[in-house]
């Protein structure tokens, strides 16, 4: 991300923040100014700054870097001198290049405007709260840098989430006890076969977190039944594994560090903007028909990108699926092991978890890496690791209520 988007450093989001100061407070120990006040028919005594309204504009933006986005909102609402300081776009622009590359999970509702991160800074002498009401809406929607990192921080998405009403609970209990046919989805991608550790063989063996519940009798010729899990410990679902050849033939690959042929797919060369055109072989078309949704398995570890190639295969798949796209998409974006982390204290981890270089894709860059935003079906990408499988249940939850199942 760092080599793809304009960074703003922390200096430029002070100045921006002591400029608004400089206007409405040009004297530390004075209230705000006359258009600051609300308009009241009475004339009211002039505010005067509390003790963190008096801090130096540094502190105040150390501050609000400690804080979670809930309370920085939650500071907005105690005054207008900290509503418009927490609306500051250049604030949130921050915290989006900041914060982005750490969230564990994104899907087709909550990423964010990438495009916005490459345009240009905004004037230096322009804010937000500077306008009057009604004038150039468009401009300031378009630089809503706030209303995206809302939309897609994890602490933050499901605040603004509708409530389901009292009747769908009662709906949805009802619906529990009529039993249903179980899911299915079929899983592959390279994060299957180049790690280190077996994703799939750690799904067989890891009772505690997805029980094995059998293998069904329906049959797909040159592909199997797949496996039966159990979620929660209440709803069934089925994945087919669709590997690109044999396990002789994965694993020499994997030691040698070299390339293979995919056996599902069959190159018919490439489109105009260079993209290759892939086609499913007949078994892979058959099982994309009759699944309820597909799990693509990335590489996540740095430099291990399959590039192009994974972008047409993807949609080679979700093509071959009868032409629907209400078929979900989930991706894991996978790597082998958990990154080490020594004992420390919250603020220390959060300190650490922030300056420490990532050691895999984030989830935004692998959306973007593999094309999701222009897929016109339902996608989420989850950080997982195969040797823990944390993150596999919060990908799978979010498989199974995209099929309808109620959880």
């Amino acid at each position: 991300m760092a080599g793809t988007i304009q960074q703003l450093s922390e200096s430029v989001v002070i100045r921006s923040l002591k400029r608004f100061r400089d206007r409405y407070f040009p004297n530390s120990g004075r209230g705000v100014k006359e258009d600051m006040k609300p308009a009241t028919d009475t004339e009211e005594e002039e505010p005067q700054l509390g003790f963190l309204d008096s801090l130096p504009v540094d502190l105040q933006f150390l501050i609000m870097t400690l804080l979670s986005p809930a309370v920085i909102c939650r500071l907005g609402a105690t005054s207008r001198y900290w509503r418009a300081m927490v609306r500051d776009p250049l604030l949130w622009r921050y915290f989006l290049l900041r914060d982005m590359p750490y969230w564990p999970s994104i899907d087709h509702v909550t990423m964010p405007q990438l495009e916005l991160l490459d345009v240009p800074l905004v004037n230096e002498d322009e804010n937000l709260d500077d306008r009057k009401e009604g004038e150039d809406k468009g401009m300031e929607s378009k630089f809503d840098y706030m209303s995206e990192y809302l939309k897609g921080c994890p602490s933050c998405r499901q605040q603004w989430l509708p409530s389901r009403p009292a009747y769908q609970l009662v709906t949805s209990f009802l619906q529990s006890l009529v039993p249903s046919s179980e899911p299915r989805y079929a899983m592959f991608g390279p994060g299957m076969e180049h790690l280190d550790v077996s994703l799939v063989t750690r799904l067989m063996y890891a009772p505690d977190v997805l029980p094995v519940s059998g293998t069904p009798h329906r049959q797909i010729n040159g592909v199997g039944s797949g496996i039966s899990y159990m979620f929660n410990n209440q709803h069934k679902f089925n994945i087919l594994t669709l590997y690109s050849t044999n396990r002789a033939e994965r694993e020499r690959a994997r030691v040698e560090q070299q390339s293979i042929s995919n056996k599902l797919f069959t190159c018919d060369g490439a489109d105009d903007s260079g993209y290759p055109i892939y086609s499913p072989a007949p078994q892979v078309q058959q099982v994309c028909q009759v699944v309820d949704g597909f799990i693509y398995v990335a590489n996540a570890e740095p430099g291990k990108g399959g590039g192009m190639s994974e972008v047409a295969q993807i949609r080679a798949v979700l093509s071959s699926a009868g032409g629907s796209t209400s078929r979900p998409l989930l991706v894991l974006s996978c790597v082998s092991r958990e990154e080490p982390q020594a004992v420390m204290t919250t603020s220390q981890q959060n300190s650490a978890y922030r300056n420490r270089a990532r050691c895999r894709t984030p989830c935004v860059d692998m959306a973007k890496r593999l094309g999701l935003p222009q897929l016109a079906n339902p996608w989420m990408v989850q950080d997982t690791v195969a040797e823990s499988l944390s993150g596999i249940l919060e990908g799978i939850s979010w498989l199974l209520r995209c099929s309808g199942v109620k959880l």
